[in-house]
Order: C-alpha cells, then sequence, then structure tokens
C-alpha cells in the first residue's frame, strides 16, 4: 500500500478556498472514478482501491490518500497530479 499526504498553505480564507476547491474535487473524482463525499470542509473521494480526504482549513489544504496493492504502482503520477492540481486551484 502507497500513502499520499499533500499539505498546502493559502491566504483565501475558508469560504474562497472551499469554493476553489470544488472543481479540483470534480477533476479527481472524474479522472480516478472516485465517489466524493462532503462532510463539512472535509471530502471523503472513495473508489475500490483508494481511500482519501481533502481537508478545506482557513489557511491549508491537506490531501491524504491510502492507494490499494494494484494503484502503488501509479502512486508518483498519482501525487503530482495532486499537486500540480492543488497549486493551481489555491493559485
Amino acid at each position: 500500500m502507497a500513502r499520499i499526504n499533500v499539505e498546502r498553505a493559502h491566504n483565501l480564507g475558508l469560504e474562497a478556498a472551499r469554493e476553489k476547491a470544488q472543481p479540483l474535487v470534480e477533476k479527481l473524482a472524474g479522472q480516478y472514478g472516485l465517489t466524493p463525499t462532503w462532510q463539512g470542509d472535509t471530502v471523503k473521494l472513495k473508489r475500490s482501491g483508494v481511500n482519501g480526504t481533502l481537508e478545506i482549513g482557513e489557511k491549508t489544504v491537506k490531501v491524504d490518500v491510502e492507494l490499494g496493492m494494484l494503484m502503488s504502482a501509479m502512486s508518483g503520477m498519482i501525487q503530482s497530479e495532486i499537486e500540480r492540481s492543488l497549486d493551481k486551484a489555491l493559485a
């Protein structure tokens, strides 16, 4: 199993960060077949072999993903995509 942890600081405030995170969640869900479930400022992302969360805070956005055996081989590519998309969304 592989674990991906990405955290980015921002100065957007909670509401603006949430708005900017929405397209990122939709992109990741569509690209990797994830089912997003919002609970307040946390999004749970799930599918077979993938279990993750995206937490939106006042000053940070954190993404934590656990990949099953089959998806672990793609961990580097998935982490790069998360980092790139998160940086673009919060810019």
